[in-house]
C-alpha cells in the first residue's frame, strides 16, 4: 500500500524540483526582471496622459 504513495510523492518532488530549475532559468535570462524600455519616435498623447513624465514634459 506505501508504493504507490512513495511514486506519487517522488513524482511531486520532480515536478517541484523541476519548476523551480525553471523559474530560475527565467528570471536569470530576462535580466532579473529588468527589460528595456521601448522608446516612441515622437511624443503621444492618449486622452491626458503624455508618453512621457510631466516632470519632464515641455509645453
Amino acid at each position: 500500500m506505501s508504493g504507490p504513495i512513495v511514486v506519487v510523492l517522488i513524482f511531486l518532488a520532480v515536478v517541484a524540483v523541476w519548476g523551480v530549475i525553471g523559474t530560475v532559468v527565467v528570471v536569470v535570462r530576462d535580466g532579473r526582471g529588468v527589460l528595456p524600455r521601448e522608446k516612441s519616435e515622437q511624443p503621444w498623447m492618449a486622452g491626458n496622459l503624455p508618453s512621457v513624465p510631466y516632470s519632464v514634459w515641455r509645453f
